[in-house]
């Protein structure tokens, strides 16, 4: 992973994700004050490996549903759409929205995302995310909620 990546925080905002060293791979853990707002700032993390997100405007809009057994299912596989969603539609995507509801026998995400077509003249290549794994992958709620992931480079 890219030694230059630093914490993503903004003076005046809460930290929204942090990377850990992980041999060969990239780890991060991704918070917010809501379960979906945990999920949203790891589709973050997550593109913010791939390069700089500040640069990506919102221009193209994607939207889809899934459901899984528990959270962590979840959560894998919201980034695996994602990341779906960017090696067959070459897309980079930097805002996120989330709405994550629970079923009889599990959740349900219904997201919209926002990103733009991979451009080389404005978007940094960093790292290339081949897969999403499930390797100490967890979902916890302390204060806030915490989500804990490891990508395959």
């Amino acid at each position: 992973m890219d030694n230059n990546l630093k914490e993503n925080k903004s003076e005046d905002a809460a930290l929204k994700f942090e990377f850990f060293d992980v041999t060969a791979d990239a780890g991060f853990w991704a918070y917010g004050s809501t379960l979906e707002e945990s999920y949203e700032n790891a589709g973050l993390a997550m593109f913010e490996i791939m390069t700089d997100t500040t640069k990506v405007s919102p221009v193209v809009k994607k939207e889809f549903t899934i459901e899984s057994e528990d959270k962590v299912s979840l959560l894998y596989d919201w980034l695996e759409e994602l990341l779906f969603l960017h090696d067959v539609e070459f897309i980079l995507f930097s805002k996120f929205k989330v709405n994550i509801t629970p079923l009889e026998e599990g959740y349900k995400l219904k997201a919209e995302v926002w990103g733009d077509e991979i451009n080389r003249e404005i978007h940094e290549q960093r790292d290339e995310v081949k897969a999403v794994t499930f390797h100490l992958m967890e979902v916890n709620k302390e204060n806030r909620y915490s989500v804990r992931v490891i990508l395959d480079l």
